[in-house]
């Protein structure tokens, strides 16, 4: 009987202690709101925390100084797709917080899977922000991100969109056409924020996910006003 009283008010105890730090006795916490496609907020230790997925980074959504990015929104409709009214199981690497305050974390949804991982293979993230201590995962992040490339999915699939420093700037809505009104006049022409410009075949690549700055009816009219070919 002594033995099972001590049992009892120890199990009293986790869960006290559980209902107090917002987590559950198996270590999950509740989703409060998902941000964007790498952030989102739990209910931690009692209060609401930003959560900063691991190693990687999605396109601009609500960035205050940035256009909404192409995959951006894909991004963020899939945590919240994820996430949206439910738990998660958070694991930490060595250092817990970035600069910001956030908690930094590889996160797991009910089911097991970690949605940082899930994000690199459908080619709505890049591998990013590798600063050591936390680098536990990269070489397999960095596996699964050369896959997504070979296959061109989400974010391969625009050329020249993804850098070492993160994306391209250039909004995910469509720009006007110079030519709106025009079905003859079908070729995309694109302007790099570095300033190079390149024209997009109907054929091409990466015709369908290319927002043009203008359309040209002929090559000879694109390459007139200073643009090359796409390779692909």
């Amino acid at each position: 009987m002594k033995n099972l009283k001590y049992v009892l008010v120890l199990m009293m105890f986790v869960f006290l202690i559980a209902g107090c730090s917002g987590a559950t006795p198996d270590g999950t916490y509740k989703v409060t709101k998902v941000v964007d496609g790498d952030t989102f907020k739990v209910d931690y230790e009692g209060k609401e925390e930003t959560i900063r997925l691991l190693l990687i980074d999605t396109p601009e959504t609500v960035h205050p100084n940035k256009p909404e990015q192409p995959f951006g929104k894909e991004a963020s409709d899939f945590m919240k797709e994820k996430l949206t009214g439910k738990r998660v199981e958070l694991e930490l690497d060595v250092s817990e917080r970035d600069k910001y305050g956030r908690i930094l974390a590889y996160t797991y949804d009910l089911e097991g899977n970690m949605l940082n991982e899930q994000l690199l293979e459908k080619g709505l993230a890049r591998v990013a922000y590798i600063f050591p201590p936390n680098t536990k995962y990269v070489d397999r992040f960095q596996e699964i991100q050369k896959e997504a490339q070979q296959k061109e999915v989400g974010i391969w699939s625009i050329e020249n969109y993804v850098t070492e420093d993160g994306f391209e700037e250039r909004s995910s809505k469509e720009p006007q056409s110079t030519k709106p009104d025009d079905p003859s006049c079908k070729i995309k022409g694109n302007i790099k924020s570095d300033g190079e410009k390149i024209y997009h075949m109907p054929d091409g690549q990466y015709y369908e996910v290319t927002k043009p700055e203008e359309m040209f009816c002929s090559e000879d009219e694109a390459e007139d006003a200073g643009f090359r070919r796409s390779q692909r």
